[in-house]
């Protein structure tokens, strides 16, 4: 018997999604500076990241990464890769993708939370023959985006899709 594989890309997605294993491990390392400010590494990674307390806390540190920044850039960033593999698998094609996010921090109930991220996509792409394929791409990204699903503040995507020739 032989085995005739005719779209070897989408024979790729499926052994992908067959032996990816359901557990993923993300270790980070972080290791006090001074003052309000740390230091987070990986051994998986190569860069690190200058971390402290925002400005609007007590001794707060003006131009350092923010475990806020960090929390609202994960959402951010888990819907753009979550996009970009929702949009291979659509065949979209499209110029550019970035993303403004927001994350609002509140006093409840006596406590710090971080209740809401606001992303604004913005997406440009070829052809207005497009733009609901990119709308639903947009909406299965935001409903499959991991980091999302795993928080518990409400999220709000408001996308601007605009045709190349119209950016």
């Amino acid at each position: 018997m032989t085995l005739v594989i005719d779209n070897m890309g989408a024979f790729m997605d499926i052994w992908k999604k067959i032996t990816m294993s359901a557990l993923h491990n993300y270790t980070v390392n972080l290791v006090w500076k001074d003052g309000r400010q740390g230091l987070l590494s990986s051994s998986e990674l190569e860069q690190s990241l200058e971390v402290a307390t925002p400005p609007p806390f007590p001794k707060g540190v003006e131009g350092v990464w923010s475990p806020e920044h960090l929390f609202t850039s994960s959402v951010s960033s888990c819907l753009m890769t979550t996009f970009l593999v929702i949009a291979e698998n659509f065949k979209l094609e499209f110029e550019s993708f970035n993303c403004k996010a927001t994350g609002k921090l509140e006093k409840t109930e006596g406590r710090y939370l971080m209740t809401e991220i606001l992303l604004e996509p913005h997406l440009v792409i070829a052809s207005d023959e497009d733009i609901e394929k990119a709308q639903r791409v947009l909406e299965k990204a935001e409903a499959a985006c991991l980091i999302s699903n795993s928080i518990k503040s409400r999220v709000i995507m408001r996308p601007t899709i605009i045709v190349g020739s119209m950016a």
